[in-house]
């Protein structure tokens, strides 16, 4: 054709038609988070309202309508009982932050040997910063309700997440059939069935397990702190239950933080802060972890962390919690399009399509050369 190469030409539109979807992907990668939330947010509540389906005979919708009048319920209480103690804190440790972090304590918090030289530098860098985050932080916490006000656009999301949720839940298996429907081949439609069945396995128990984590984190750290005496316990505890959801840097990063908090602050020992951190991390990661995704994620430590670091160049916070659960799917799409080929392959008269010779005919098809 006019002397282009036919070959070549497919070549080129498949990877225009490839950057095109990336480009599409990328503006609106908002309304994607949004809708991923929705379906994280899906899962959470999908084992309650099996569970309360149990007990309603008359359909999922039932068992849906009471979850979400309870989760209503459940979720006005916490506003009222923690949120005010949380708020509290968050401003108690917010206008005292600046004189902890001037004050004589910051010159003697413990450094790593090779940190030791620049001692004298960090301690007048953090001085300095200190002296005008006063005039920031008061002004900050006497604006917040009319932050909130002028900001309730960004709210919008947050109340289309448990929105999107319900639909997902309601007709999640009406949307798995339509796309089985889409697929002509029975063969490749048993595929994606597979394929599809994994990733609800993959994201049930991941997703599962780091809520488990988190509640248990946030439980564990608050009777931790309280029993010990150290201030700010509800605001650090809760810190800590929601880096749970970013895995490896979340929870190294919560107990770096403590640390900080308290060296400054100079209540309590730091001594019992890193023993009590790396026990809870040994019962987390090899004990509570591998047990709540026995049979979800399966990806080494070295993927996890470049999964998560990767996701941060990329889309930052949403970005990191997102990574682990992208790589299982690709994983899991890959595991199976390999198993299927494999089985294709072994399979009597079946030749793969660069070895030129026949491949066996589908029913009511021709076969192809």
């Amino acid at each position: 054709m006019m002397g282009i190469d036919e070959r070549a030409l497919r070549v080129v539109w498949t990877v225009f038609l490839f950057g095109l979807l990336l480009a599409v992907f990328y503006f609106i990668r908002y309304t994607l988070l949004v809708f991923a939330l929705a379906i994280v947010f899906a899962y959470m509540l999908s084992p309650v309202v099996d569970f309360v389906e149990r007990f309603l005979p008359r359909g999922r919708n039932y068992a849906l309508a009471f979850v979400y009048v309870v989760l209503i319920g459940v979720l006005v209480l916490i506003g009222f009982e923690l949120v005010p103690a949380l708020g509290s804190e968050a401003t108690n440790f917010g206008t005292h932050l600046p004189k902890m972090l001037a004050g004589t304590k910051l010159a003697t918090i413990p450094l790593p040997p090779w940190l030791e030289p620049a001692r004298d530098q960090v301690v007048s860098f953090v001085t300095r910063e200190a002296s005008t985050l006063s005039s920031r932080v008061v002004p900050f916490v006497q604006e917040i309700g009319t932050r909130i006000l002028t900001g309730l656009t960004d709210v919008l999301p947050l109340i289309l997440i448990p929105i999107l949720a319900f639909f997902f839940l309601k007709d999640g298996e009406q949307i798995r059939i339509s796309l089985l429907g889409a697929v002509d081949k029975a063969r490749d439609r048993s595929l994606l069935d597979q394929i599809l069945e994994d990733i609800h396995l993959v994201l049930k128990n991941y997703i599962r397990a780091l809520v488990l984590l988190a509640v248990a984190s946030f439980i564990c750290w608050v009777i931790f702190l309280s029993a010990m005496g150290y201030p700010y316990e509800l605001l650090l505890a809760g810190m800590a239950g929601v880096l749970e959801f970013i895995p490896v840097i979340g929870p190294a990063a919560a107990g770096i933080v403590m640390l900080i908090v308290y060296g400054v602050s100079g209540t309590g020992s730091l001594l019992w802060i890193v023993i009590f951190w790396g026990a809870y991390r040994v019962f987390a990661d090899y004990v509570l972890n591998p047990y709540l995704m026995s049979a979800g994620v399966e990806l080494h430590p070295l993927l996890v962390l470049f999964g998560v670091l990767a996701g941060e160049s990329i889309a930052g916070i949403p970005g990191m919690f997102f990574s682990v659960p992208v790589i299982a799917i690709l994983r899991v799409v890959y595991t199976n399009l390999r198993r299927d080929y494999h089985r294709r392959k072994m399979e009597p008269g079946v030749r793969t399509p660069a070895s030129g010779e026949l491949l066996k005919a589908s029913p009511g098809e021709p076969a192809l050369k």
